[in-house]
C-alpha cells in the first residue's frame, strides 16, 4: 500500500514538472511588431552563448526594446549583423519565462526587414 501511494506521487510530480517544462518550451505570452534604430546585436554568454541586442525606439534611444535571437534562426542573425545602425522593423514573440541557452530576454525576433526612417522625412 505504502509503495504504490509513494509510486503515484512520484510520478505526479514527475508529469508535473514535465508539464511545467513543455508550457513554458512552447507557449509563448504574445507576439508582435516593433520597430526602431537596431543599435546593437551581439553573442554573449560564458556557459551558454546567446545572442542579444537592442533597438532605439525614441530619440536619442530614450526608449530601448531589448531581444534575444535563437542559435537556430541564423538568416535573422546574419541580417541583424549587416543592418546594424539602421531602421528596421522586427517581429517577435514574448515567451512567458526563458531559458539560460536560448538568451537574457523574454521577447525573441523571428524575423527582421529594413525600413524606412520616419525621422528622415521631417
Amino acid at each position: 500500500m505504502l509503495r504504490k501511494i509513494f509510486f503515484i506521487l512520484i510520478t505526479t510530480i514527475i508529469l508535473g514538472i514535465t508539464g511545467y517544462f513543455t508550457f513554458l518550451y512552447y507557449a509563448t505570452y504574445s507576439e508582435g511588431v516593433r520597430s526602431g534604430e537596431l543599435i546593437k546585436i551581439s553573442s554573449k554568454g560564458m556557459i551558454f552563448k546567446t545572442y542579444e541586442g537592442e533597438l532605439s525606439q525614441g530619440i536619442s534611444g530614450a526608449k530601448i526594446f531589448t531581444f534575444s535571437v535563437l542559435d537556430k534562426d541564423t538568416k535573422v542573425i546574419e541580417a541583424m549583423k549587416n543592418m546594424q545602425g539602421q531602421y528596421v522593423k522586427v517581429t517577435y514573440i514574448e515567451r512567458y519565462k526563458t531559458f539560460p541557452w536560448w538568451g537574457d530576454t523574454k521577447y525573441f525576433v523571428t524575423e527582421v526587414q529594413k525600413e524606412k526612417s520616419p525621422h528622415l522625412n521631417r
